[in-house]
């Protein structure tokens, strides 16, 4: 950056500073802002000097088709001149970012509005009941526990297992009696975790620690053994291993080495991508499901009560999805949607399971469908309009009530141990901040257990769903957030994020980085795209493979609806998503860059040509397809794949984002694309890349690390749209 415009951004600083010591705006402070920030405009129109990234001459072909690929030497996250490149294009970063005049200002807000105690609901084991609570900026949640009313004590502080706050407890696993326990650690966000078994009662530890575990729950079977699921890790460095990767169900003996642990199911002999497993209640029968992509399951059981019994496949339809929810006896309850797009309940004997002995006990509906179990009974939670109805259900599958809801929003949780007389469930909105709920389940009654301590006033805001038409018709809804009283002028600081993919639900949860936005008459629009969940197996499929354009075309139309409604324009509005969403930003830019002012890509897959060639990405073909599966599906993939749809043109103001520990969406993609995308841009708007260290696909950050993210995203946006905070 020159350094004149390093001196104005000073003296920028520095007049905003001074104004904030004001008690008012003089007509002096109000005519030097107005200046400071007609300096700032006229700063952001200088093209910035992004760092020299090199580019190789790397080909390849698909279907006659010769594709370059100038920055795959990025894919190599560990090699030096690639880490190069990182420091340089975070250096760029955090030079622009700390020029913002309000930035240290908007850190310090958020820090106040997170800095609130956070519960989770509780859960019982043993003699036990333990839940997570922040204290408000504590690095971690704390795992905390207490015997009935009495004094809680901290059973696990994972603040303590690092110095730095980023090894992370991701996961823990009672037995049946909850006199042991497995965690699990992360360290710096990565996928892959490390186990560590305790005696509960005085946390002492139970054998080695078992490591390179990936994608896995702990099931219990009695006190002194466990089922666990992972894959053969890779050599340090690879991430091309997505081709290859497969799981193992490993069983593992307290007191024995893991290198003895007996492979139970997957490797050579069943090979799938993922696998798990989990134990019934009674721990009469071991389930196990096992996919080759993220959509669909098999389905195995094994009758432990009977030793020597063998595992035996239920149901081999890798294109639906099916859990054993809970048994009575040899009596099976599954939960499933195949021959119903929108979920049902059956029953069927565990000695006859074949699918023509299946009994409907709660039927498909209009409504998609989730359930859980607790208490002896069956909790339907429906999506209606992509908000939660609840239901709850005998084992006989007898209507006993409809639970009543503070209003429409998000329910969750419900389940719980069989002989529990009550359960706990968290109820939240977009203006409704997480409140959990304790529920009698004879009676029906919800009384609050915890309020959220959080300062906001959900009476000034007004959350709504309205239905937009997409490109082809489609009624597609979306809920619309603001401050209530706010003008529909055109002007309004708008955010617009969405997800549209993996049958994944957007449903309304409260964000407290949100407050920055809605506080200060700022809109937060989010729209349930095609590729979803919300409408069932028809709404996903309408959005996957060679539909995927459906998804980017529900987006633009939301995008249209709000800047004709006045919400908004193109010059106030921001466009976001993460991961498949981080995707959809990446499309909509490269397909419609007058669309917005800001695009907030996240840990986006941006390279569809070579997504399923990096660790498990290969497990998300159902959604996308991929180049090597016909000529159709390689053209259909090359026009769109951000990547490769860049061309010189102007682009919106850009704030890339990825982490150097994500081995899950691995920040190649990002890389790429954000080489490309500076190397393409014409417009003046700036193209930055911000990489987070020590952190993953987004579980397991710090408190800090969250805030410093959102601070950045909040100040990034407000300053390219020339609004002062």
């Amino acid at each position: 950056m020159p350094d004149e415009l390093s001196k104005l951004k000073k003296i920028i600083f520095a007049t905003h500073q001074l104004c904030l010591q004001m008690k008012f705006f003089s007509s002096l402070s109000v005519t030097v802002l107005f200046f400071s920030f007609a300096c700032a405009q006229q700063m952001n129109n200088q093209k910035l000097t992004y760092p020299a990234t090199k580019k190789v001459d790397t080909i390849d072909t698909y279907f006659g088709t010769v594709v370059p690929d100038p920055y795959r030497w990025l894919e190599d996250d560990r090699a030096p001149d690639t880490k190069a490149w990182v420091k340089a294009e975070n250096k760029v970063t955090q030079d622009y970012l700390s020029q913002i005049p309000y930035r240290s200002a908007l850190h310090k807000r958020l820090e106040q509005l997170w800095n609130y105690e956070k519960y989770t609901a509780p859960f019982k084991e043993g003699k036990y009941t333990y839940y997570y609570k922040n204290d408000g900026l504590q690095s971690q949640s704390v795992l905390w526990r207490q015997v009935g009313d009495g004094t809680p004590e901290v059973f696990l502080d994972p603040n303590k297992f690092s110095a730095d706050g980023t090894t992370s407890l991701q996961g823990i696993n009672f037995s049946k009696d909850g006199s042991m326990a497995a965690y699990q650690l992360s360290e710096g966000g990565s996928d892959w975790r490390k186990v560590i078994v305790i005696k509960t009662e005085d946390k002492t530890m139970v054998g080695d620690t078992l490591t390179d575990i990936k994608f896995s729950g702990i099931a219990w079977k009695g006190n002194d053994s466990f089922y666990y699921s992972s894959y053969d890790k890779p050599k340090a460095g690879s991430q091309l291993s997505g081709m290859t990767q497969y799981h193992k169900l490993y069983y593992h003996q307290l007191g024995t080495p893991q290198s003895s642990d007996q492979l139970i199911f997957g490797g050579d002999r069943t090979p799938r991508r993922y696998i798990s497993a989990y134990l019934t209640e009674d721990e009469r029968f071991l389930v196990i499901t096992a996919a080759n992509t993220t959509t669909g399951n098999e389905l195995y059981l094994q009758d432990l009560s009977k030793p020597g019994s063998k595992i035996i496949n239920v149901v081999d339809n890798f294109d639906n999805e099916h859990h054993v929810l809970d048994n009575q006896g040899s009596k099976l309850y599954i939960f499933t949607n195949l021959y119903a797009p929108n979920f049902k309940v059956v029953t069927v004997d565990a000695a006859n399971t074949k699918i023509n002995n299946w009994k409907d006990l709660i039927p498909t509906s209009e409504n998609v469908l989730t359930a859980t179990t607790g208490g002896g009974k069956i909790f339907a939670e429906y999506l209606k309009d992509a908000t939660s109805f609840i239901q709850q259900y005998d084992m006989d599958g007898k209507l006993e009530r409809t639970i009543a809801l503070p209003s429409l929003g998000t329910a969750s949780g419900f389940g719980t141990k069989k002989e529990e007389k009550e359960t706990y469930y968290t109820f939240t909105s977009y203006i409704y901040p997480p409140t959990i709920f304790r529920l009698d389940i004879a009676t029906g009654i919800s009384t609050v257990y915890k309020k959220s301590g959080v300062q906001f006033d959900p009476q000034q805001y007004e959350s709504k769903q309205v239905f937009y038409g997409s490109k082809d018709g489609t009624r597609i809804p979306m809920i619309i957030t603001y401050k209530k009283g706010i003008k529909l002028n055109g002007k309004n600081p708008t955010l617009l994020y969405a997800y549209g993919g993996f049958n994944i639900s957007l449903t309304p949860a409260f964000s407290t980085s949100n407050i920055i936005l809605l506080e200060h008459g700022g809109i937060y629009a989010v729209p349930n795209l095609r590729g979803g969940g919300e409408y069932g197996g028809k709404w996903h499929k309408a959005g996957i493979k060679m539909k995927k354009q459906n998804v980017f075309d529900d987006f633009i139309a939301a995008a249209e609806y709000l800047i004709k409604n006045k919400y908004t324009s193109k010059e106030h509005l921001a466009i976001s998503g993460g991961s498949n969403g981080g995707l959809l930003i990446g499309a909509i830019m490269t397909q419609r860059p007058d669309l917005c002012k800001i695009a907030l890509p996240a840990v986006g897959v941006m390279d569809m040509l070579r997504y399923n060639k990096f660790t498990a990405g290969a497990g998300w073909s159902y959604d996308y397809g991929t180049a090597e599966d016909s000529k159709e599906m390689f053209d259909y993939l090359y026009k769109y794949s951000p990547y490769h749809a860049l061309k010189p043109n102007t682009y919106p103001a850009t704030m890339v984002t990825t982490a150097d520990h994500d081995d899950r969406v691995v920040p190649a993609h990002s890389f790429k694309f954000a080489a490309r995308l500076q190397e393409y841009q014409q417009g003046s708007a700036p193209v930055l890349i911000r990489i987070e260290t020590k952190a993953g696909h987004g579980a397991g950050q710090s408190t800090e690390q969250v805030i410093s993210g959102q601070v950045d995203k909040w100040a990034f946006m407000f300053w390219n749209m020339g609004i002062s905070w």
